[in-house]
């Protein structure tokens, strides 16, 4: 392989995306540029981050309250497969719909204040919002333009009055030094503050261009930082020395504007930026003339006072600036935040900033609570948009956290099957309240107040109502989920605001990943950390809560957590041994709805065997409806019902094959309990049998015996995800806990 070969192609790549990408322009050329889509050149730093979230994409996702949008932009990718909002879109639509509050008004005029508690997902949240910023600025939509100023070599412009000009040269020529090579200029004096190119248009002519540039049918709200914003204190300066220096020709000045685009950077700090809570200013200057690169400048900018600003604010104009954890610094170190949220400057000690970027800020919940006894909370009131963000109260969504931050790759070992999800179900079960049962009608407050914590996080989860309620019982709590869901939205101590955090969460299982009892990550080492975890009462505060109703029983949820983990296991174990298939039940279940549904409407149906029409056997129906119907409802009121919630279901979904399983997953549970208790025995001799297997003792087993283990074990490694040992495990406690 060639070195310098490799080289060459490499420039050549480079070059190419160099042109293609059109990072350096004249200014007429950015003109032109502009004139030929305007709308994406006006747009402030709030259309920018709107633009970047539409960029990515949206899709309908299920939630307690019915379908919801989700932004993708808060999705993993490839680059950065740990970071991703798991839920919380309630939280992202919210920020939308402020950012398009700002769209509308023209400028961004609030601080956007997320606030939680610890580990709820606030920073995540802001994360994906940059790197949104940042792969959406690499796209040809998402080119942003920024301008510096430049100035030849005196050997390239002999004669110059000290800007490199062409002595004598036609008034109005628009040649440019935007395009010489590094060689042939002196000075190239950058521009940290990622000016709009359109600033260096007076004000009165750029609000004619920009109307002239827009279709008058244009709903399009032009930001007041372009209607009405200035150059900064050094471009004023050098674009006055510049005009005073060609008498006023302007045309001249714009040769030495070099155009270019620019991408935003977490990295590199270009229009994004963070404040971590210390005590420190935001913002500065230092004086450019006083540096090593005076001797350079042109001789009329000698004695030109140039400032150049630094510092967090500077870092992020033209996009995102996060304050995190904002109330952990004095509150002097933040009061400027006031006036720059109404009017988008901040003044130094020889100049304003004008600034155009979002500002988000996040606080945990004690924080604000003081922070809102103090006098100083209500100037910043009207000055900032409160989001809350809760835990997670869906125990599937709660695992998504666990699943991309604890996996083989992060922790050396294999993942056993149901490790994250007893953790992710103990922890949103600790963050459940009990409902007030006196905020809701008579004829359905016992439904209410009866229901468990374990219930109400299965009706949250899936909508799935308990067992033991009648079929009608079931649609009215199931009707009340939204309501449920958002009955303590104006508490201050609201649902989801204690509990425990993901990230002490995320502790127990690392640490359950280095237990020498088992080769993997393991359910079991899970459980017993969380055992351990809930004994800790005076480091976790969430276990001090009281006990009401059996919620906050944090002790007593991990044995809810270990129970559920014994019926998932329980039900793979039987599925692997292939008693009986999960197509036999769909069968089974689809012939007694077509018999219900001719009992409904009055008609026969085929005997399978003498192929004639029949009345609906009545005893055939009692005996299957003996199975699944809950105890206590009326047989005839089930059938309708049964049959109502079929064409609901086909109204929703017109395409297709009819998802019993999905539709009644109660009724099917029922059902295959019902098999599996008949066949207990032959359950508990082949778990033996593998237990053998597994301990050696293969011989003793006869070859038919050898051949149901082979096939058990294959289903658990290839359907499940086990490896032989997490299967042993998992089946000696099955066997231990309901088999013994």
């Amino acid at each position: 392989m060639d070195a310098r070969r490799q080289l060459h192609d490499i420039g050549s790549a480079v070059s190419s995306d160099f042109v293609r990408n059109r990072s350096l322009l004249s200014f007429e050329e950015y003109v032109q540029l502009f004139l030929g889509a305007p709308g994406q050149q006006l747009r402030n730093a709030a259309q920018y981050l709107v633009d970047a979230i539409d960029a990515f994409g949206t899709e309908q996702v299920p939630h307690p309250t019915g379908r919801i949008r989700r932004f993708k932009v808060f999705d993993a990718t490839p680059e950065e497969p740990d970071l991703r909002v798991a839920g919380q879109e309630e939280v992202q639509n919210a920020i939308y719909r402020l950012l398009g509050n700002f769209v509308r008004a023209g400028e961004v005029n609030k601080l956007i204040f997320l606030h939680g508690p610890n580990g709820s997902a606030k920073s995540s949240i802001v994360e994906c919002l940059k790197r949104g910023l940042e792969r959406y600025s690499q796209t040809a939509e998402g080119a942003q333009y920024t301008f510096n100023w430049v100035f030849p070599t005196e050997k390239l412009m002999k004669g110059s009055i000290g800007f490199g000009g062409e002595k004598g040269g036609p008034s109005g020529s628009l040649a440019t030094f935007a395009h010489l090579a590094a060689e042939d200029l002196e000075v190239r004096l950058g521009n940290p503050l990622r000016e709009h190119p359109l600033l260096l248009v007076p004000v009165a002519e750029r609000k004619r261009l920009i109307v002239e540039a827009l279709d008058p049918k244009s709903e399009l709200v032009v930001p007041s930082v372009l209607l009405e914003g200035q150059l900064s204190q050094k471009s004023k300066k050098i674009f006055d020395a510049l005009l005073a220096a060609y008498g006023g020709d302007y045309l001249k000045v714009l040769r030495h504007v070099q155009v270019e685009r620019f991408y935003y950077s977490r990295r590199y700090l270009a229009g994004i930026a963070s404040v971590e809570p210390q005590m420190s200013v935001d913002a500065s200057f230092h004086q450019v003339t006083a540096d090593r690169t005076q001797g350079n400048l042109p001789p009329a900018l000698h004695s030109t006072v140039l400032f150049e600003p630094h510092g967090a604010l500077v870092n992020a104009n033209r996009g995102l600036i996060e304050y995190a954890d904002l109330l952990k610094r004095p509150l002097e170190a933040f009061k400027y935040l006031l006036g720059f949220c109404e009017s988008g400057e901040v003044p130094l000690e020889h100049f304003s900033l004008q600034l155009d970027e979002v500002l988000i800020a996040s606080s945990n919940e004690k924080h604000l609570a003081a922070f809102k006894e103090l006098p100083d909370f209500a100037s910043f009131k009207g000055r900032i948009e409160l989001v809350r963000v809760p835990y997670l109260r869906r125990w599937r969504v709660e695992r998504e956290v666990y699943d991309a931050q604890v996996n083989a790759r992060t922790v050396g070992r294999h993942i056993a099957p149901h490790a994250t999800a007893v953790a992710a179900l103990w922890a949103t079960l600790t963050r459940l309240k009990k409902p007030q049962a006196d905020r809701y009608p008579p004829d359905v407050r016992t439904l209410v107040e009866r229901l468990s914590p374990l219930e109400k996080l299965r009706l949250y989860q899936d909508g799935e109502a308990p067992e033991r309620l009648t079929l009608q019982q079931q649609k009215e709590l199931k009707k009340l989920a939204p309501q449920l869901y958002e009955e303590s939205d104006a508490w201050p101590n609201y649902e989801g605001r204690s509990g425990a955090s993901a990230r002490e969460v995320k502790t127990a299982l690392l640490n359950a990943a280095q237990s020498t009892e088992h080769d993997s990550l393991h359910p079991l080492a899970v459980l017993k950390e969380l055992s351990a975890l809930v004994r800790d009462k005076s480091v976790y505060e969430f276990l001090q809560q009281e006990i009401v109703d059996g919620y906050h029983d944090h002790t007593e949820f991990v044995r809810v957590a270990e129970e559920q983990y014994l019926e998932w296991t329980d039900r793979e174990v039987r599925e692997s041994m292939g008693l009986v298939s999960e197509g036999q039940y769909e069968e089974l279940f689809e012939r007694y709805v077509q018999t219900v549904s001719a009992w409904v409407k009055g008609e026969r149906v085929q005997n399978r065997i003498t192929g004639q029409a029949e009345k609906p056997d009545e005893g055939r129906l009692a005996e299957f409806e003996a199975l699944v119907m809950p105890k206590g409802d009326d047989a005839k009121e089930f059938r309708k019902g049964l049959i109502a919630t079929v064409g609901a279901w086909r109204i929703d979904n017109p395409e297709g094959q009819v998802e019993y399983r999905r539709i009644f997953p109660d009724l099917f549970k029922r059902l295959s309990d019902h098999f599996y208790d008949e066949r207990r025995r032959t359950l508990r001799i082949n778990a033996e049998n593998v237990l053998k297997a597994l301990s050696g003792e293969r011989s003793a087993l006869s070859a038919k015996e050898q051949q149901q283990v082979q096939k058990t074990l294959e289903v658990m490694k290839a359907k499940y995800g086990h490896t032989e040992a997490s299967a042993r495990d998992a089946i000696v406690f099955l066997m231990k806990k309901r088999y013994a």
